[in-house]
């Protein structure tokens, strides 16, 4: 929410910058490429050695390409869901690559697991909010909602690294945890918000494909053959052939031939 409300400013800043790449024949797509290498290989580069004020500076420079790339395309005319779709997926790497940095770190010379497992859970619940909204917004609900969208999450984590880079004791580890509980809320927030909008439209269910069989419990009460009817079904089946319904004369018994009058049998010599 605070990051939407300051995105108006930020765009003022980013408006002459932007409308002169819209002039060049800087592509919207490369420029979004470029940004996300470049906040994966800062944050890679300089999080995982525990320089934090330095990658912190060159991973803002490259996030500011993540509000120029729309801009470029909508002076264009050429904004599309292609760009949508892939602007989206590099926010996802840059976001993992920053979280995993901190991972790595604390694991490594930060010495310090239990922040290791906050910026994993960082890392984790971040990818559900995102995943949630994507979901819910597929499934045709809206779930523009919560208490710590990406815009916060990531300016939380930015402002406290650089700071913590300059001396300040305590602040990152602190932004962590505050995130941790943060990105759970906003989880928890967008899961109630579609719920909600699920049970006012009625809980609607899947339509069955065309033409696939319906369930016993769709097909009613089972009836009753009548007396003498075949129980198999085997009649309407012939019936639906052609073939006559009438009994069939029992096969012909081969007769069973007559047996020979016995002969003695006398042995040799007597």
């Amino acid at each position: 929410m605070l990051a939407s409300k300051a995105r108006p400013q930020l765009q003022k800043v980013l408006d002459p910058l932007s409308q002169w790449a819209a002039r060049s024949s800087v592509s919207p797509d490369l420029v979004t490429v470029i940004g996300t290498i470049g906040v994966a290989g800062a944050a890679l580069g300089f999080f995982t050695r525990g320089v934090f004020f330095l990658g912190t500076v060159v991973i803002t420079l490259f996030v500011f390409s993540d509000l120029m790339d729309g801009v470029i395309a909508r002076a264009r005319g050429i904004s599309s869901k292609w760009g949508a779709f892939l602007d989206s997926t590099s926010d996802r790497v840059g976001d993992g690559a920053i979280f995993g940095s901190l991972v790595i770190w604390y694991a490594g010379d930060g010495d310090s697991l239990p922040l290791a497992g906050a910026a994993l859970l960082c890392l984790v619940a971040g990818s559900v909010t995102s995943y949630v909204k994507a979901r819910a917004e597929g499934l045709g609900f809206s779930c523009n909602v919560g208490f710590a969208e990406r815009g916060e999450r990531l300016l939380i984590l930015l402002v406290a690294a650089g700071l913590y880079g300059l001396g300040v004791p305590y602040l990152l580890p602190v932004a962590l945890w505050f995130l941790v509980g943060a990105t759970v809320l906003t989880v928890a927030q967008r899961v109630v918000h579609v719920h909600r909008q699920f049970v006012r439209s009625g809980r609607p269910t899947f339509a069955p494909p065309a033409g696939a069989p319906s369930t016993e419990a769709d097909a009613g009460p089972a009836s009753t053959a009548p007396p003498g009817a075949d129980p198999s079904g085997a009649s309407s089946v012939m019936a639906s052939a052609g073939v006559d319904s009438a009994p069939l004369d029992p096969p012909p018994v081969a007769p069973t031939p007559a047996a020979s009058p016995l002969v003695p049998r006398v042995a040799p010599g007597r």
